[in-house]
């Protein structure tokens, strides 16, 4: 992964990482705000603060965790910035082929209890185990697990209900 120092991440270092991360970033940011412009801009800003701080990261191991928790925080700045404005209400369809169904699964995830969305969104949007998924919630392992059970058993009701007629003329 690169030098790391006593003294937090090197240039070099922090500049390659974000070059191989920077894609999983933004996944993890759209599954929190379901807009495109948003997510860029919560990598943006997550990339920048990473990089200002890059030398008070601690321990190198948690690198990708601690630039993770940088880009989560910076989310939920943006959504309390547009507190009154309603999620998804313009869809980053031009330039981004999604495969059939994808805006009822982003509208299902949205629609999931913050506890049980921030799971789903680390968990199957960015890649992450269930103990880093833990580690970057600050939860035990076993909460992750039960919250993912049950995300995706509500997900599967509310994208079953969906096929079984309800038709969007």
């Amino acid at each position: 992964m690169g030098v790391f120092g006593g003294k937090g991440v090197d240039k070099k270092t922090y500049v390659a990482f974000i070059t191989d991360y920077k894609s999983m970033m933004y996944r993890i940011a759209f599954g929190y705000l379901g807009d495109e412009a948003k997510a860029l801009e919560a990598v943006d800003e997550a990339v920048y603060l990473g990089y200002v701080h890059r030398k008070e990261l601690r321990e190198p191991s948690f690198f990708k965790t601690w630039l993770t928790r940088i880009l989560i925080n910076e989310c939920y700045r943006i959504l309390r910035m547009g507190k009154r404005e309603v999620i998804m209400e313009v869809l980053p369809e031009q330039g981004l082929s999604f495969p059939e169904g994808t805006l009822s699964i982003k509208l299902a995830v949205q629609a999931l209890p913050e506890d049980l969305r921030k799971v789903i969104v680390l968990r199957y949007f960015g890649g992450y185990t269930i103990a880093d998924t833990a580690l970057i919630l600050g939860i035990p392992e076993g909460t992750v697990a039960t919250r993912s059970r049950k995300a995706l058993k509500i997900l599967r009701v509310e994208l079953s209900e969906e096929e079984g007629g309800d038709c969007y003329d």
